[in-house]
């Protein structure tokens, strides 16, 4: 009988023991709802932001229905080297498509793409010679074939550097912050110049914002009811690229809403975070991320391999009132499985 009592009183200690250290966790996470930051002069921005526009007796209260937060999608919260993730893709489409259609190999784009000569294909005002790889590899099929190529690619491709899935190289500390503006009332929108269809099929998945809190680079889509049913077929027609000046005219268009808070990484998203901060009635906050480190990331500004050149929206952030994140420096983890190594690096990178 003692023994039986002796037993119990050890479970019951052991259960004790477990729900105080999940309070315990709870308490921490409260305290530190950004823990992949180092507590630097970013994360102290972001998180006094927060607390001042949902105070409500506070004189920068927003209410929750004006609280949107508008993110870039390459360079922002996932990698965007050696070239963006959905060009990889297309990359991969078109060696596939090149291998059944020989003749393909007379393309001076495809050339170009499959010998990675990338600044061709980025010439142009709209970088005409990488639109015409995405017609190639992207338009003529059904919205639904799409998605599931894009789901397979997910599933089997890897990335050249880190040998992950795409989808598993997301920022630790973007998902914080996405994580940390929800539960104070935030609705978080991507806005990219990524192909809106290409991060809908992942993007609840990967960052908890649906597909329709996404806004990106999109051609028509025409309809036909067909013996199977109704199908949407991807065009290239009346093409709207969300970047540069397209990125505050997609805000607009879809959600509607002016942003009081805006994160992006290169001259592509400066003029989101000037529609974001400039003029604003209500309080607001532009945020760049700065990728300087070479060893955890990349590191890159004016001169980058393919995408995300930051230069003039670099120079305008002090007097704008921007924010930038120095990845070294700021961030102690850069990825969800970032080794102790790491992680330590990025703790002895902050600055003193």
């Amino acid at each position: 009988m003692n023994r039986r009592l002796a037993v119990a009183q050890i479970v019951r200690l052991m259960a004790f023991g477990a729900l105080l250290v999940a309070l315990y966790a709870q308490a921490f996470a409260a305290a530190d709802p950004l823990p992949s930051w180092n507590d630097g002069q970013a994360r102290k921005a972001i998180i006094a932001f927060v607390t001042e526009t949902t105070d409500e007796t506070g004189s920068k209260y927003v209410p929750p229905a004006e609280r949107i937060a508008v993110f870039d999608n390459d360079g922002t919260l996932w990698p965007e080297n050696p070239v963006p993730f959905q060009l990889a893709y297309a990359l991969d489409m078109l060696r596939q498509m090149a291998e059944q259609k020989p003749e393909l190999g007379k393309d001076v784009m495809v050339q170009a793409a499959l010998s990675g000569d990338f600044a061709k294909l980025l010439e142009g005002p709209h970088h005409d010679g990488l639109l015409h790889i995405i017609a190639l590899t992207h338009a003529g099929m059904t919205t639904d074939a799409f998605n599931a190529d894009v789901e397979k690619w997910l599933a089997t491709a890897r990335h050249p550097r880190y040998g992950k899935p795409y989808d598993q190289l997301t920022y630790q500390p973007m998902q914080e912050v996405l994580s940390y503006l929800r539960a104070n009332g935030f609705k978080t929108f991507i806005v990219s110049g990524g192909g809106v269809d290409f991060m809908r099929v992942w993007s609840e998945r990967v960052y908890g914002i649906p597909p329709e809190q996404v806004v990106g680079s999109a051609g028509r889509v025409k309809y036909a009811l067909t013996p199977s049913g109704p199908e949407l077929v991807k065009t290239l027609d009346y093409l709207f690229v969300d970047d540069k000046d397209g990125k505050p005219a997609g805000i607009h268009e879809f959600i509607g809403l002016r942003p009081i808070m805006a994160f992006g990484n290169s001259d592509g998203d400066k003029a989101m975070l000037e529609y974001t901060t400039i003029a604003n009635p209500r309080p607001s906050l532009g945020v760049i991320i700065h990728h300087t480190d070479a060893e955890r990331e990349y590191a890159y500004d004016a001169h980058t391999k393919s995408s995300g050149k930051l230069v003039e929206a670099l120079q305008d952030a002090p007097g704008r009132g921007w924010i930038v994140v120095d990845m070294k420096s700021d961030w102690k983890r850069v990825f969800p499985f970032e080794t102790e190594a790491g992680i330590e690096a990025g703790k002895s990178a902050a600055p003193r």
